[in-house]
């Protein structure tokens, strides 16, 4: 899974699916699991792109503006005068959030494009999740997208399940596209019911790997640490300490640094532990997307 590039030479990933603004009681910042997955593998290293459809409102022109800020490059967000941009209400209890997410919205119609299909063909690694496709014309969009990437990329699923907006058929056609799965504890009865997978979880993220024909499972368990499942290799880690603030986010980083880590070529152990401080450095700030200590950045600098 290693891309063989040069030092100086950038990985070129995209998230694609949700872009929308995550609405506290006292604030808002911007989010969804794909733009927060661009923005975490941009920080790590990567030129990295978010992929989606924003409203011709002002939250649309403020996403754009704070992702600009920061380096993120929106040229392939797109705008539409015919829907909102996308807003989440969350509530935190115990540093864990519950959403309402509001629907028919811009994210909700993302369009191929030529341009995307461009894109498509040269990148190293996506992410999507099933959040994304709850409508038909975004969902048309991903699987359009992914098809259109080299088989040798990574193209991963973080099944991300928002409850009531995931279904049997949408994560099946899903896993066929992905060659990396990302879920976590929460999420792994669902598809155990779905998939009839038997045995402990170990067992099950075996069968889920040989079943779809994936390269790995990522399964992760938050304060516990996390599960890879390769085809030739498996590594368990236990988790990293922390003061935790809040968990939104968390799940997109530790997406994103397993990313950079699977590109780099790195063996699991050190994907694995490195995805895990890169997530609990999250879950110790407020927010989706704090900015990443130079630690973070020079490791993958240094090894990449």
């Amino acid at each position: 899974m290693n891309a063989n590039r040069s030092n100086d030479e950038r990985y070129a990933v995209a998230g694609i699916g949700e872009l929308l603004w995550d609405i506290f009681p006292n604030h808002s910042r911007i989010g969804g699991a794909p733009c927060n997955f661009a923005y975490h593998t941009h920080q790590l290293g990567a030129e990295a792109w978010p992929i989606s459809c924003i409203g011709s409102d002002s939250l649309g022109k403020d996403a754009r503006s704070q992702l600009s800020e920061v380096g993120v490059d929106t040229s392939y967000v797109k705008e539409t005068d015919d829907y909102p941009t996308g807003t989440v209400d969350v509530v935190l209890q115990d540093g864990k959030p519950s959403y309402t997410i509001h629907e028919n919205v811009a994210w909700d119609h993302i369009p191929f494009t030529p341009d995307l299909r461009e894109l498509a063909g040269r990148l190293d690694a996506v992410c999507f999740g099933s959040l994304s496709q709850r409508s038909p014309e975004s969902s048309d969009s991903i699987s359009a997208f992914v098809k259109s990437m080299r088989k040798s990329a990574l193209k991963i699923l973080d099944v991300n399940l928002r409850d009531p907006f995931y279904s049997q058929a949408t994560l099946s056609r899903s896993l066929g596209l992905a060659n990396v799965l990302k879920l976590s504890d929460e999420e792994l009865p669902v598809l155990r019911e779905y998939f009839s997978l038997k045995g402990g979880v170990s067992d099950q993220l075996q069968q889920l790997l040989e079943q779809f024909d994936l390269h790995l499972v990522a399964y992760t368990r938050g304060s516990l640490g996390s599960l890879l499942i390769g085809m030739e290799e498996t590594n368990d880690f236990s988790g990293c300490e922390g003061d935790i603030v809040d968990t939104v986010g968390a799940g997109d980083s530790f997406t994103a640094a397993l990313c950079m880590g699977l590109l780099r070529g790195w063996p699991l152990r050190k994907v694995n532990q490195h995805a895990n401080e890169v997530a609990t450095y999250v879950c110790t700030q407020k927010g989706a997307t704090p900015v990443m200590p130079d630690r973070f950045v020079s490791l993958g600098l240094a090894s990449g």
